[in-house]
């Protein structure tokens, strides 16, 4: 595999020059950031303590938070760091390893998205063989699987970026580095490479989003043979869904689905599903689900209790 012996490190534009907008962009990240660890660590912990989620449902959050934070980790503090930084560097090897975590774990939260689909498909669609189906077990190979996708998705990524020479220009007009930020300084045409990652990513963010779509109108036409109770309930996980998944998708899809094409807007774009949607998630399945919310109580009940007659 040949790999780049000109460029040893790239320099990042950041989201903007200007001094004032630079602590702005730290203030409001570093803000962003905090919330997004604090949220879904708060989830992880809760889910992981709280024998009464127990359901498939609760197993693929688990998940979605773990992705969630390690996804944001993997741009936000260099964004924040760079924020206040004269010089934004980062060495060619960092730069690879930056590629490799946010495709991992941004396709994970893909994959797991997906099962939850499926999960919340099987519960409201055909509910009588749903805990045959839905094993435990079940659950934990389809959670490994979903790993391994993710891993072999990135690895796929990387290779496209690792074979290239990299011989003059090292200036990455980005916060982070990514795929076409990256193939736009190659020193040979990337146009084989640029089709490969629209076929990649952007294949698997346009044929889930279009799965998981189908899958929700299907489900939200089948609520109406339940009961009124049955109804809301079902409703309430299904938008809190369609809204995770819109949020995360289209701007997704917005950005790996054009070949050789960037726009000035993509930096902003990335933020907010790279960092924003990881900070929302946790809202959005803690403000919308009472059994998420009467879990943590209980759970933080009991601790504050217990270290009070300590």
């Amino acid at each position: 595999m040949q790999q780049n012996k000109s460029v040893t490190e790239f320099i990042l534009l950041g989201l903007t020059q200007d001094p004032l907008r630079q602590k702005m962009v730290f203030i409001i990240f570093f803000i962003f950031y905090i919330g997004t660890v604090v949220g879904n660590l708060l989830i992880i912990v809760t889910l992981k303590f709280s024998w009464s989620l127990g359901s498939p449902m609760y197993l693929f959050l688990f998940h979605l938070s773990f992705a969630d934070t390690c996804f944001s980790t993997s741009t936000a503090p260099r964004l924040i760091v760079d924020a206040l930084s004269a010089k934004k560097v980062v060495s060619y090897n960092e730069c690879m390893t930056q590629v490799f975590a946010v495709h991992l774990f941004g396709s994970m939260e893909v994959f797991v998205l997906v099962l939850m689909a499926v999960d919340r498909y099987l519960a409201i669609c055909n509910p009588l063989h749903y805990p045959t189906i839905m094993r435990p077990e079940v659950c934990i190979i389809l959670i490994i699987l979903a790993w391994i996708a993710a891993l072999i998705h990135s690895i796929t990524q990387n290779v496209l970026i690792w074979k290239l020479p990299f011989c003059g220009n090292n200036l990455i007009d980005h916060y982070c580095c990514d795929l076409q930020p990256l193939l736009k300084l190659a020193c040979v045409d990337t146009y084989v490479n640029n089709l490969l990652v629209v076929f990649n990513s952007g294949a698997t963010c346009s044929i889930s989003f279009f799965i998981l779509m189908i899958s929700y109108v299907v489900m939200l036409y089948s609520l109406r043979n339940h009961s009124a109770e049955g109804r809301k309930k079902a409703l309430s996980t299904c938008t809190s869904h369609i809204i995770v998944v819109v949020l995360f998708f289209v701007p997704c899809i917005f950005i790996y689905i054009r070949p050789q094409t960037t726009f000035s807007m993509d930096k902003m774009v990335t933020v907010f599903y790279t960092i924003g949607t990881p900070f929302l998630n946790p809202l959005i399945y803690t403000l919308r689900n009472a059994e998420v919310k009467n879990a943590m109580r209980k759970l933080w009940s009991i601790k504050i209790t217990s270290e009070s007659k300590g």
